[in-house]
C-alpha cells in the first residue's frame, strides 16, 4: 500500500511539472476584417437629337438627354409621344453575360405637355459578336382619354464590320405624326467617332412617302 501511495504522489508530482513548463497557448490576435470596397461608381450622360423630315408634315427634331449612376437610370424626352409634349423616367439597370451581353432596364416615366399620362417602359439591347439589337418601348396610358393610349417602339438589328460603322434595319411604332403604317421599317447607317455618333435611317424606303431621320448622338 505504501508503494502505491507513492507511485501516485510521484505521477502528480510529474504532471504538475509538465504542465508548469509547457508554455502557454496565446489566442491568435484576430484579424481585421476589411469591408469590401463599394463598387467605384461615376455619372455618365448621353444626349441626342433626332431630326425627322416626314412627307405632308413640317420637319421636327426629338430630343432626349439621359443620366446613369450605376443602377440608377434617369432620362428626359421631348417630341417623343407628341409634339410639344415632354416626358421624364427613372429607370434600373440590369447587365450581365459575356459572349452574350445583354443589358435591360424598366422604366417608369411621367407624361406631359399636349399628351399627359403615365407610361412603364423599357430599354435593352443584345449584343453578340458584331450583331446587336437594341430595343426601346413605352405604353403610354393617357390619363385624359383612354382610348389615346398608345404603345410607342424603336428597336434597330445591326452589324458592326468595324468599329465605327454600323448599318441594318430599324423599325417604329409611333403616333407623333400621320402614317399608313402601323409599324415602319426601314434601313439604317451610322458612323461613330470617338464619343460622337451619325445615324442615318430611310424610314417606308419602299414607299412614295419615305420618312428620312438623322441622329446626332454623344456621351460624356
Amino acid at each position: 500500500m505504501r508503494l502505491l501511495a507513492g507511485l501516485a504522489m510521484a505521477i502528480v508530482l510529474m504532471d504538475n511539472a509538465v504542465f508548469a513548463q509547457a508554455p502557454r497557448t496565446v489566442p491568435a490576435p484576430a484579424t481585421a476584417t476589411t469591408p469590401p470596397a463599394e463598387d467605384d461608381k461615376v455619372w455618365s450622360f448621353s444626349a441626342s437629337a433626332y431630326t425627322y423630315a416626314v412627307p405632308d408634315d413640317p420637319t421636327y427634331v426629338q430630343p432626349t438627354i439621359t443620366a446613369d449612376y450605376g443602377w440608377l437610370h434617369l432620362e428626359a424626352r421631348y417630341n417623343y409621344e407628341a409634339i410639344d409634349a415632354g416626358s421624364a423616367w427613372v429607370g434600373y439597370n440590369f447587365s450581365g453575360g459575356d459572349k452574350l451581353a445583354w443589358e435591360i432596364t424598366p422604366m417608369l416615366g411621367a407624361v406631359f405637355g399636349d399628351t399627359s399620362g403615365v407610361a412603364p417602359g423599357y430599354k435593352g439591347s443584345l449584343s453578340w459578336s458584331k450583331l446587336e439589337l437594341y430595343s426601346e418601348g413605352e405604353y403610354v396610358i393617357d390619363t385624359g382619354s383612354s382610348s389615346d393610349s398608345f404603345f410607342y417602339n424603336w428597336s434597330e438589328l445591326t452589324l458592326a464590320p468595324v468599329e465605327w460603322f454600323k448599318f441594318g434595319l430599324v423599325t417604329q411604332r409611333t403616333r407623333v405624326y400621320k402614317t399608313d403604317r402601323d409599324i415602319q421599317r426601314g434601313l439604317l447607317a451610322g458612323v461613330s467617332f470617338k464619343k460622337l455618333s451619325l445615324t442615318g435611317y430611310a424610314l417606308n424606303f419602299d414607299d412614295d412617302k419615305r420618312t428620312f431621320v438623322f441622329a446626332v448622338g454623344l456621351t460624356f
